[in-house]
């Protein structure tokens, strides 16, 4: 067993998580067309493949539990995170992954070509730009804009009861707190990541 097929399994092991084989993997498929590709392209600053499956594998799949669909948008996805993973688990549900970085959105043109991934539609653009009558039950954010921005952002693409997923850190409850917004700070382990995390769920305003 390769180092990398051990820590993933090590990994969603400690997260309860039991993925069929081709689920699994893809998912060893995206950090190594992940690591090749950032040896060219610096696509992310974590370099080592195996630290990327508890960084970016792992960490993408803690918000699997909050998810709603059917139509699901990745804001600012970069390499298309944490939108890759999560549409590798879930192939039922429909994925828009939305960035304006031209480098990084053809990384994900390539990875959704090289895995199969049917359910995965990569944009590249703003969110300021993108169609208004586009909405979703689920929008992830990932290092993005602050919380009051990223939260003024989703709200015209969100359907009434859609739900904004912002993963933070360990000053999760404290920018929530900050931001006068409705939400909870749903707090995730993550194997192999030093450090808190956790993941904001923020509801649209009411009225």
């Amino acid at each position: 067993m390769s180092p990398a097929v051990e820590r993933l399994d090590q990994g969603l092991g400690r997260m309860g998580l039991a993925p069929p084989p081709e689920t699994r993997e893809r998912l060893l498929a995206l950090v190594r067309l992940l690591a090749r590709w950032n040896r060219a392209y610096n696509l992310t600053a974590v370099r080592d493949p195996l630290a990327m499956i508890g960084h970016h594998l792992l960490d993408s799949l803690s918000a699997l539990p909050l998810l709603r669909g059917p139509r699901l948008l990745d804001l600012g996805t970069g390499p298309g995170l944490p939108g890759l993973p999560l549409a590798i688990w879930r192939p039922d549900l429909e994925w828009v992954l939305l960035d304006a970085n031209g480098k990084k959105i053809r990384f994900v043109r390539q990875a959704v070509m090289d895995l199969g991934l049917g359910n995965v539609t990569p944009v590249q653009g703003r969110i300021q730009a993108y169609p208004r009558e586009e909405k979703f039950a689920t929008i992830t954010a990932r290092a993005f804009a602050s919380l009051p921005e990223l939260a003024a952002l989703s709200r015209p693409h969100l359907v009434a009861d859609g739900v904004l997923l912002a993963f933070k850190g360990r000053r999760a409850g404290g920018e929530l707190a900050e931001s006068g917004l409705r939400g909870r700070v749903h707090r995730v382990e993550v194997p192999f990541v030093e450090g808190a995390r956790a993941i904001l769920e923020i509801p649209p305003p009411e009225g």
